[in-house]
């Protein structure tokens, strides 16, 4: 990786009381940049990330008894993945297949709209066809980068996010748009956006709870800035906004927010 003088920016961080909170706060973050990017542009296009912490905020935007889903147009709204492991769609471990039931089941998003990563696929080919896709849907030429209203992350507790791991040459990656990456540490391969392509998008959030994450999280923000071991750090939009979403528990070991949740940090990127 080029290395380059980092510079100053102010990143902003929400503390929720616990795991729901967190999850609640999360998915009307999405219902909002939705509507926003519908009447900005007629559209919204947004891509998720799998795990285990925004299946819950799924599951919020999906139920009826609440007023998120019926905020969202659903017909206006495309559907993307940050990442995918490479596993068949129906996999236990496909971040589609979670995707698919915590809330696609569950709502009249148009199966044309929904733009998986073919995870059953050689790796090389996916992303490939991943490739493709983006640069279709989002009339690409050249050199271009899409732009994403919305990419929803999260982070590992060994600093890594979307598959953008450790050490692995993903990180290295400034041309493609998509690329396969193997992870040695887990002896297996991923599908995943590049860092070009998540710091181009108009709005990047993390969502990150629990007392395992306190540590990484502290040395991704506070840290020196290493981001081959620690990658999310690479994460940093030149011009869309960043904000971290967190639980009392993930931010245990960053500066108290204020009375209203919020805290600000000057990091060097």
């Amino acid at each position: 990786m080029t290395k380059t003088m980092p510079k100053s920016k102010k990143i902003v961080y929400q503390v929720a009381a616990d795991a729901e909170a967190l999850s609640l706060r999360t998915a009307e973050l999405f219902a909002d940049c939705i509507a926003q990017s519908i009447a900005a542009r007629g559209l919204a296009r947004i891509a998720v990330s799998g795990g285990n912490t925004p299946r819950r905020t799924f599951e919020m935007l999906a139920d009826p008894s609440l007023p998120l889903r019926a905020r969202v147009d659903w017909s206006r709204l495309f559907l993307f993945w940050v990442d995918e492991r490479c596993v068949p769609p129906d996999h236990a471990d496909s971040n589609y297949h979670m995707t698919r039931e915590a809330l696609l089941a569950k709502v009249p998003l148009p199966e044309a709209q929904i733009l998986r990563m073919e995870g059953e696929l050689d790796p090389q080919q996916a992303a490939a066809r991943y490739e493709s896709t983006l640069r279709n849907q989002f009339r690409l030429e050249g050199a271009e980068v899409p732009c994403f209203d919305l990419i929803a992350l999260g982070m590992g507790d060994d600093g890594h996010t979307a598959s953008l791991f450790p050490g692995t040459e993903a990180l290295q990656e400034w041309m493609r748009l998509v690329t396969a990456n193997f992870v040695p540490q887990k002896d297996t391969w991923r599908i995943t956006l590049t860092a070009p392509v998540l710091n181009h998008a108009r709005n990047v959030v993390f969502q990150i709870a629990g007392k395992n994450k306190a540590s990484v999280l502290r040395n991704v923000l506070l840290g020196p800035y290493d981001p081959e071991g620690t990658p999310s750090q690479l994460i940093c939009p030149d011009a869309g906004s960043l904000l971290f979403l967190l639980d009392k528990d993930a931010a245990a070991q960053l500066p108290a927010p204020d009375k209203n949740g919020i805290g600000m940090l000057e990091v060097k990127r």
